[in-house]
């Protein structure tokens, strides 16, 4: 099948390219490289295309014209919780507008279907539901959550005048090799990277906020098996559905770090951020019923793997 990844270079998108392109597909890639980087596709480089293209960009649409999708995977998004309260409106450009236009050129060269990362924690907000099921009505607290809420509602609306099928994946805290560890997001890589680099680790908060940790291997097997189910349903979490308060979560680090580098580590806290919830635990037994997929990689696991990998890049 013709494949067109967004995001296809970053964290998260360059997993489900390589993924796809072990399974036989044929893979075509866009990503304006702000946060992507043309290393994460040194696996699949010579078996896919590449686009140096903004999803909010009119350029997409010769990429659409060229390539020709048949279904596309739409990872590119702005994810940065902090950055979207400082500046909403750039953060709906990009996850709001880049949406739009991705279903545009998508309706236009007749593409029939797109499987959506989205945000579990982000778009619930800060319910007392826990774990939380899809049936839960958003409360979004951060302009992140809220926009990409927003573009959930443009799949339903073009599966009924377009007929372009969907899926939405609503992630857990996506961890894993190849994120970024010197961002402002993801907590797991950025703690590794802090004690590889000897630096000691900042915890917002009282660091007993939870979040529901999910490797990222485990959120391509969700992908993967989201383009060829047709359930009944249309979104799905992806998560654990296990609680980790991010003071176990650097204990957890620190103790597999030492393992592998023999370096200890400190932390320190600092002021909590406005914006993020202070619980967040998916309930993931719908993706167990319709589509068959439960995460494999326990946490003590998936940090081991993720600190290997940023000590052999080191």
């Amino acid at each position: 099948m013709k494949i067109l990844v967004t995001g296809g270079a970053g964290f998260i998108g360059s997993h489900v390219v390589d993924a796809l392109v072990k399974e036989g597909h044929d893979v075509c890639v866009v990503d304006n490289l702000s946060t992507g980087r043309e290393e994460n596709l040194k696996e699949s480089k010579d078996k896919i295309s590449f686009h140096k293209v903004d999803i909010t960009s009119p350029e997409l649409d010769k990429v659409f014209e060229k390539e020709n999708p048949e279904a596309v995977f739409h990872v590119a998004a702005q994810i940065d919780v902090r950055k979207s309260m400082n500046d909403p409106k750039w953060d709906a450009n990009i996850n709001i507008l880049g949406t739009l236009n991705v279903l545009e050129c998508m309706k236009k060269h007749g593409a029939k279907k797109i499987i959506y990362s989205s945000t579990g924690g982000a778009i619930y907000g800060e319910t007392g539901n826990l774990p939380t099921p899809e049936s839960q009505e958003p409360e979004a607290i951060c302009a992140y959550g809220i926009s990409k809420y927003c573009s959930e509602q443009y799949f339903h609306l073009y599966k009924l005048l377009s007929n372009i099928d969907y899926i939405i994946l609503r992630y857990g805290n996506v961890y894993g090799p190849r994120q970024d560890p010197l961002g402002e997001a993801g907590v797991v890589s950025i703690f590794i990277g802090n004690i590889l680099r000897g630096k000691d680790c900042k915890i917002n908060g009282d660091g007993k906020q939870t979040r529901d940790y999910v490797y990222v291997g485990d959120v391509v097997k969700a992908n993967l098996l989201a383009l060829k189910a047709n359930p009944k349903s249309r979104i799905f979490n992806i998560g654990t559905q296990k609680e980790t308060d991010v003071n176990e979560l650097y204990a957890a680090i620190a103790k597999q770090a030492k393992k592998i580098t023999g370096k200890t580590a400190s932390a320190f806290n600092a002021p909590a951020i406005p914006g993020e919830v202070c619980r967040s635990c998916l309930d993931i037994g719908l993706a167990k019923k319709e589509m068959g997929w439960a995460p494999t990689i326990g946490l003590a696991e998936g940090i081991m793997k993720t600190a290997e990998f940023f000590r052999e890049i080191r």
